[in-house]
């Protein structure tokens, strides 16, 4: 379901679930009794959010910014376009692609809980899943996105996304200016996470240039 940007009534979201207070009073006691270094663990899923999860998101939205297409496929049929490319699993089982325009620029948010495509994104991002981004990312969307330095013109309609247990939402990031020719592997490399989410935008190619990539 999308939500404008104007007004939307909105609870303050749910408390963690039976399994999420299980799994932090494992962490705890593996910390605890020494079995698990906790920089360690804080690495381990900062490589699944930001690194290996991403990247198969990456890889869908680089063959669409090819292949056009590959790309009506993915906004007609998200979830048979993904899985043509490998991409299946829980939490992706019904997908649909929402495509960032020079008109509209898309957001996802899962106001009751923390609903999230793994099978193309990986692990959620903490602040993904915390109330305050639930909550403002459909009362103040643009605010939010100027938080993640992400300026929309007031001319430029923001559409919401709220994911649900039954559908998972997937943003097509603007390809950028300069990529002509590029192979879908060197695209790739531009699509971040927070691109698909849609509180980010694709790099720029002077950025992979300044990292040295």
């Amino acid at each position: 379901m999308a939500h404008d940007d104007h007004h939307h009534d909105h609870a303050e979201g749910s408390q963690l679930s039976d399994t999420a207070l299980r799994v932090r009073a494992l962490e705890s006691l593996l910390i605890e009794k020494g079995y698990v270094d906790p920089a360690a663990l804080d690495a381990l899923i900062e490589t699944y959010e930001t690194k290996v999860g991403p990247r198969n998101g990456a890889r869908v939205v680089a063959r669409a910014w090819c292949d056009a297409d590959f790309r009506k496929w993915l906004l007609d049929d998200a979830t048979a376009a993904i899985a043509s490319l490998g991409h299946t699993g829980r939490q992706g089982e019904h997908m649909v692609a929402v495509e960032n325009t020079p008109e509209v620029h898309n957001m996802v948010v899962c106001t009751l809980c923390s609903c999230y495509p793994w099978p193309v994104l990986g692990l959620p991002p903490v602040w993904y899943k915390s109330a305050p981004y639930r909550s403002r990312a459909v009362i103040d969307p643009r605010g939010v996105l100027d938080e993640f330095g992400v300026t929309i013109d007031e001319a430029r309609e923001v559409r919401v996304w709220d994911s649900t247990a039954e559908v998972r939402y997937l943003v097509v990031p603007m390809r950028p200016e300069g990529t002509d020719g590029w192979s879908e592997d060197e695209l790739a490399r531009l699509v971040t996470r927070d691109s698909m989410i849609g509180t980010g935008v694709a790099l720029d190619p002077a950025d992979l240039d300044a990292a040295g990539s």
